[in-house]
């Protein structure tokens, strides 16, 4: 056998792993940088406001944040559990040592702390949970594309063949719901009219360069003969053609909607294309093909592509729905924490629905986008935004309680003493990996994959050792961070439209 067809089977096939597992493995980022944020300020707290150069942020951002989730999905990945444990405990004992050497509110209780909390003042105009939720997506993109190559990454978490759950079964799902969080229909007020085809003509505009970089991509996998798993999108069609169709579709449904409603329309959408699956041969047709082999014609050679958009589509509807009472404007924490538990109560509802829905109709499908799939994944992307945002309201609360303190990518609140030295110390803090890659999300998807593929070119990943492995992918993640913070320090943003 080729060493071609070696790495294809290598990721095909398989079965999955638990959503349990999933959700714990998905909660080690944001309590890394609950970690990270800790630490910024128990320095902050002994040593006073410190300079960093970007050398140094780049270092502490890549050790906190990028090195634990390459070690969790790889050589730590039977111990999840452990590694979950050590950086809780260790958020709760910073947590604790700051509250207790606080010097203001030092003789307050903590009732009346938390309650002067609640009324401070929020003077961010945007939303730095929805923010960081984008970049770890794409992070773990990164290093799940070049690891699921290697034998050191459970094949448990590479993507599965018909049912299943893996890690990677969410991540155009996960691309889908967060470019619907900060898309033109979210963020516009809900009062706002416009022609029914000015947002459809802007959008054809704006995917231009998704649709170059889907040809682009097809052809150079076709030149260099590179390893695909066909049953993953088909033939021809891949990630970026996905993302394009989702949007432009989209944005036509949602010309000829209320905005109040898109959630009810897509609840329709996904329920009918259920029975469709159901009631016909359709489901038969996207599986195995009319022949049960062969891929002849377009339809059929793209099948999986070119309907599992259907689903993409209704988890698109309801990111923008959820989206737009995500951006909305806030003035008070109090109001963050509602937002929160909103969250929390609605990710627990899908999550629920998902298990019934699982138990009476049919398994979760990804090569289907199948109701159930839907459901998980909109339930999984907002429980996790949920405590991304749990994360960043302690951050908050940190730094209310040590005013001067500053943590990169968080609220920023008002009526502070010493507000003064909080904005000079942003402006050192913003040397942060969060806002590297979010400058320039696109491109570093792009030099992501370039490098993934220059990588399974030069090495034979399928049997490397976990070490050499392990040192490989540390090496990809440090290239692929250092080129988005280089850009960022030089303030270079590259806009393809």
């Amino acid at each position: 056998m080729s060493e071609k067809h070696l790495k294809e089977s290598f990721v095909s096939n398989l079965n999955g792993t638990s959503i349990g597992e999933i959700s714990l493995g998905l909660s080690i980022a944001p309590l890394c940088i609950l970690s990270r944020g800790l630490i910024f300020i128990s320095l902050y707290q002994k040593f006073g406001e410190i300079v960093y150069s970007w050398k140094s942020c780049l270092f502490l951002d890549f050790s906190l944040l990028v090195l634990p989730q390459v070690l969790s999905c790889t050589v730590l990945s039977d111990f999840l559990y452990l590694v979950v444990g050590c950086i809780s405990v260790m958020c709760v004992l910073h947590l604790y040592l700051i509250y207790r050497n606080r010097t203001l509110y030092k003789n307050t209780s903590l009732k009346k702390i938390c309650k002067s909390f609640l009324h401070a003042r929020i003077e961010d105009q945007h939303v730095p949970s929805v923010t960081t939720f984008r970049v770890l997506i794409n992070l773990f993109t990164a290093i799940s594309i070049l690891a699921v190559d290697f034998p050191v990454f459970p094949r448990r978490y590479a993507k599965t063949e018909t049912y299943g759950t893996g890690i990677m079964d969410l991540g155009v799902a996960c691309f889908t719901f967060a470019n619907a969080l900060v898309s033109p229909e979210a963020r516009s007020p809900l009062e706002e009219t416009t022609s029914a085809f000015h947002r459809v003509k802007k959008q054809l505009f704006s995917v231009w360069p998704l649709v170059f970089l889907g040809f682009g991509r097809l052809i150079s996998v076709r030149a260099i003969d590179y390893h695909e798993h066909v049953s993953e999108y088909g033939v021809h069609w891949n990630f970026f053609f996905t993302l394009a169709f989702v949007r432009v579709l989209t944005s036509f449904l949602l010309t000829l909607i209320w905005k109040q409603k898109i959630w009810i329309v897509a609840t329709v959408i996904i329920f009918t294309y259920q029975i469709v699956l159901e009631m016909t041969n359709l489901k038969t047709f996207i599986l195995y093909g009319s022949d049960q082999s062969q891929r002849h014609g377009f339809l059929q050679s793209n099948r999986e592509g070119i309907f599992s958009v259907i689903g993409y589509v209704v988890i698109y509807m309801f990111g923008v729905q959820i989206g737009s009472y995500l951006l909305k404007k806030r003035i008070f924490v109090k109001e963050l924490l509602e937002l929160f538990i909103k969250l929390i109560i609605i990710s627990i509802m899908i999550f629920l629905i998902m298990t019934v829905v699982q138990n009476y109709v049919e398994p979760i499908s990804r090569r289907m986008a199948n109701l159930p799939f839907c459901i998980w994944a909109i339930g999984q992307c907002t429980g996790w935004l949920s405590f991304i945002y749990f994360c960043d309201l302690i951050l908050v609360f940190v730094q209310y309680l040590l005013p001067g303190s500053c943590v990169p990518s968080t609220w920023t609140i008002g009526n502070v003493t010493h507000s003064h030295q909080k904005k000079d110390q942003r402006k050192e803090m913003n040397f942060c990996l969060i806002h590297a890659i979010n400058r320039n999300q696109l491109l570093f998807f792009l030099h992501s994959n370039i490098l993934t593929g220059l990588v399974n070119l030069k090495i034979d990943t399928i049997h490397s050792s976990s070490c050499f492995s392990l040192i490989v992918l540390l090496t990809y993640m440090s290239v692929n961070c250092l080129l988005s913070y280089i850009l960022h320090v030089s303030n270079i943003t590259v806009k393809l439209w």
